[in-house]
């Protein structure tokens, strides 16, 4: 805690001298899975907090742990399976941060029992634009505490996390449950998060007419003459592959056991299903042993790298949304006529408290409470036009708007500023602003909107070029997320090299 409070003490000097000289400032984490383009014009005045990577204490006695924020998620498991403990919440790609799934909105197929990741932190240090460091809690600056999860770090710059701690088992007993429409796999969702035996649920639509819900209890003792599943070994199946195989020819529930550490990141290799799409780029044969010889390639951390360093990104839909139950299905034969992306990812989600900056609607059930919602994630190849890409991102602005839904910001917005605050709650979020004096902090909508004027200037450099020409982008992105540290850190990821 000493070295801790050294570093965040010059963190603070830095932060409160470019509040006395009036400077805005960004936050520099050195990783992210936002799918947002970078540009030189956005980067303006740089706070490094890379190195706040520690764990400092797990205490088995109060089930917490007390982490800076970018502790990712595969360290943060390894480090609390060791004490029998687990988060409620694992984001399911280990490269996400503690700190960036405090600061953007983090759901995963527990979060229809325990909400967004925010929801499972006790409390935050935070150093404030004007360089003073508080913490924040339900008790402490409570107003804080809830308005900057999912505000993108335009509040303040997390420093220190406690998180929430449950009792670990040994397995995840998975079952999939083959549906054979949109609306029976919406309503499956619903029906199963009403039982309070789960601890996980999600799905997968391969098609209008083929897809799982995938429901999930930990366990120590397994139902005996199930299989055991492993997804982190080169020559395993990915995760996507293997529940389509296991729905095949089948009406009913099928069942296995899953390591739990390997059913938190079962996503990682392939990156759900993005990463098929580098065998269509090179392109290469999709099989099972292309997929074992090009498994360092194919984990997460390096597709992220790989596709922001491309370039592909500004030309791949990777969105998250929400919707109301009642409008996920029209939503969803809406993507299958515009996009025609396959898979879609479906995850029920239990709302927090408004007002919020994280996907909400303020419906509620009989008791008062706030109706979940259905997060849909939509991810696969876009129009290489940019302006025809650009045109089908804003008719999903639209179509979501329509229906009551709304989206993640870590991918690709591009919302009017009179749009987006028609969306998120203004007026809130700016009290909060003047409050903790953020004026030197970009806000939300100045953090997650794309440029797209610097986006054509940038579009006609040299590196723009290189990029975009066919194969070298392509080795270029390799040899960039190499050069990052992302194929090392993937080779070393802790859940991979657990034996």
């Amino acid at each position: 805690m000493d070295t801790h409070q050294k570093q965040v003490e010059l963190i603070s000097n830095q932060i409160r001298h470019h509040y006395e000289r009036g400077e805005k400032f960004r936050i520099s984490h050195g990783s992210t899975n936002s799918t947002r383009p970078s540009t030189t014009k956005r980067r303006g005045n740089l706070v490094h907090i890379e190195h706040l990577s520690n764990v400092l204490n797990v205490d088995k006695a109060t089930k917490t742990i007390v982490v800076e924020p970018n502790v990712p998620m595969d360290r943060l498991v390894e480090a609390t399976l060791k004490h029998g403990l687990i988060p409620p919440v694992v984001m399911e790609f280990p490269g996400i941060t503690v700190g960036g799934g405090y600061a953007g909105t983090a759901g995963e197929s527990s979060s229809f029992k325990h909400g967004y990741f925010d929801q499972t932190i006790n409390w935050v240090e935070m150093v404030l634009a004007t360089g003073e460091t508080v913490r924040c809690s339900k008790s402490e600056r409570p107003d804080l505490f809830h308005g900057a999860a999912g505000a993108v770090g335009s509040l303040g710059v997390t420093t220190l996390v406690e998180i929430q701690l449950i009792d670990a088992k040994k397995y995840v007993e998975a079952t999939y449950h083959p549906v054979s429409s949109v609306a029976e796999a919406v309503r499956s969702c619903e029906l199963h998060t009403a039982d309070t035996t789960l601890d996980y649920i999600d799905g997968i639509l391969f098609s209008e007419s083929q897809g799982a819900i995938i429901t999930g209890r930990m366990t120590d003792s397994p139902t005996a003459g199930l299989n055991i599943q492993t997804f982190s070994n080169a020559n395993d199946p990915w995760y996507f592959l293997h529940v389509r195989d296991r729905i095949l020819n089948t009406t009913g529930p099928v069942s296995e056991v899953i390591p739990l550490a390997e059913y938190c990141f079962r996503y990682d290799r392939g990156g759900f299903w993005v990463g098929a799409s580098a065998f269509d780029y090179f392109p290469f044969p999709f099989n099972d042993f292309t997929r074992w010889w090009l498994d360092d390639f194919v984990h997460t951390r390096m597709l992220y790298s790989s596709l922001d360093a491309s370039g592909q990104s500004k030309t791949y839909v990777v969105q998250d949304l929400a919707l109301p139950y009642q409008n996920a299905e029209q939503f969803i034969h809406y993507t299958a006529e515009t996009f025609k992306i396959w898979p879609l990812w479906l995850c029920p989600l239990k709302q927090t408290s408004l007002p919020t900056i994280h996907p909400h609607h303020d419906e509620r059930q009989a008791d008062g409470t706030l109706k979940p919602m259905l997060n849909i994630g939509l991810w696969g190849p876009g129009p290489k036009d940019h302006d025809a890409f650009v045109a089908l991102n804003r008719d999903l602005e639209r179509k979501l708007r329509e229906l009551g839904g709304m989206k993640w910001l870590y991918a690709h917005t591009y919302y009017s500023e009179e749009e987006f605050w028609d969306v998120y709650p203004r007026e809130w979020y700016d009290e909060l602003r003047e409050k903790y004096n953020a004026k030197t902090l970009p806000t939300v909508y100045e953090k997650v909107k794309i440029d797209l004027d610097v986006e054509k200037e940038e579009a006609q450099t040299w590196v723009s070029t290189v990029t975009s020409t066919w194969p070298v982008g392509g080795f270029w992105a390799i040899k960039k997320a190499i050069d990052s540290g992302s194929y090392l850190q993937a080779r070393a990821s802790s859940w991979r090299t657990r034996k």
